[in-house]
């Protein structure tokens, strides 16, 4: 699962502090390294997301997003209150335009935890990772439609590749793979939507919007299934209750661990890390889950995997360049300086 990373400093700069080149070097290193660690994590603990959503049976996908949205909020609220920073989330209340964004998000992210988590009950896990898998790709073709951006030639490439993979994926399942293609729309949308409040809303403040929005559907949803009888919360043990309790420490820790790590990675860094999830996710709906992978199935995702490549070659060459560059800007002041 992937989000967008909080504007950042390049990690590459030089150190304009004057300090010892010896320490500055030895203090990135280290602040690399918990970069790292830290995106590990939350790329590792989204990629681990079945194993746990099968531990809550017998109850189903909406009373697990229901149960997920209501112990978030909580979580969010305690962690708001430990960082004293009521200030910043009474400010987007505030803000007509800041909340009503949030407020969208938010309904893009009940659409998708909806769906991840009916894939993974239903047995449709590897569908599920696919959509994470494409996600990239379709962040690149929402920036063509919607911010109008440019693509260069390798991006039309990866982006070409990709829909010759649903093409191919479709004659596989013999029906459009609705749930990869929900995924990859509404956690696209989501990062778009989110891209317009820019870094201006830190990510426990931003979570804790989009809950407390949801937080009524979520109500609803839990009394409707007390009503029928079907609501497992209360009914099935305090094993149970607790396991569904941990949605929101589960929801809130990766997210937590993804700002430490956007704030200390390079774009190109975070964006190699963010197939872990995906990664993870096919791997264990294939092992332990024991889902099918046909060979059409092999053969379209294979597609799906050049396509990344594509994108990621692109990437890191667009990162050099940009590197270059600044590098070459440097060397011009300093000689002009001199």
């Amino acid at each position: 699962m992937t989000v967008k990373p909080p504007a950042q400093n390049d990690v590459s700069s030089t150190n304009p502090s004057g300090d010892d080149p010896v320490q500055a070097d030895a203090a990135q290193a280290r602040r690399t390294t918990s970069g790292l660690l830290y995106g590990i994590g939350a790329y590792g603990l989204w990629g681990l997301l079945p194993l746990y959503f099968v531990t809550l049976a017998p109850a189903g996908p909406v009373e697990i997003v229901s149960d997920r949205v209501l112990f978030s909020v909580v979580v969010c609220l305690v962690l708001i209150a430990v960082t004293r920073a009521w200030g910043s989330l009474a400010a987007v209340f505030r803000s007509g335009r800041g909340f009503g964004v949030l407020a969208i998000a938010a309904i893009l992210i009940a659409i998708n935890w909806l769906t991840y988590t009916y894939a993974v009950l239903s047995g449709q896990a590897i569908e599920a990772s696919l959509g994470y898998f494409i996600n990239p790709l379709v962040s690149v073709l929402l920036g063509v439609i919607v911010l109008k951006e440019r693509l260069r030639p390798l991006q039309w490439a990866a982006v070409g590749t990709g829909f010759v993979a649903v093409l191919v994926l479709a004659v596989a399942y013999g029906r459009v793979p609705w749930i990869a293609l929900i995924l990859a729309f509404s956690f696209g949308l989501y990062g778009l939507v989110k891209n317009r409040v820019g870094a201006t809303v830190d990510a426990v403040t931003s979570l804790t919007v989009e809950t407390v929005v949801l937080t009524p559907l979520a109500l609803v949803a839990v009394a409707w299934l007390g009503s029928a009888g079907t609501l497992t919360l209360l009914g099935n043990g305090a094993g149970h209750f607790w396991l569904l309790a941990a949605s929101g420490i589960v929801t809130a820790t990766p997210l937590l661990f993804f700002g430490a790590s956007a704030r200390r990675l390079p774009m190109t860094t975070i964006g190699m890390l963010q197939y872990m999830t995906p990664l993870l996710q096919f791997v264990i709906a294939v092992t332990i889950f024991g889902e099918r992978m046909g060979l059409e199935r092999w053969a379209g995702f294979a597609i799906v995997w050049l396509a990344l490549v594509l994108l990621t070659v692109d990437m890191l060459v667009a990162a050099r360049r940009r590197r270059s560059a600044r590098a070459a800007l440097a060397r011009t002041t300093t000689a002009r300086a001199a």
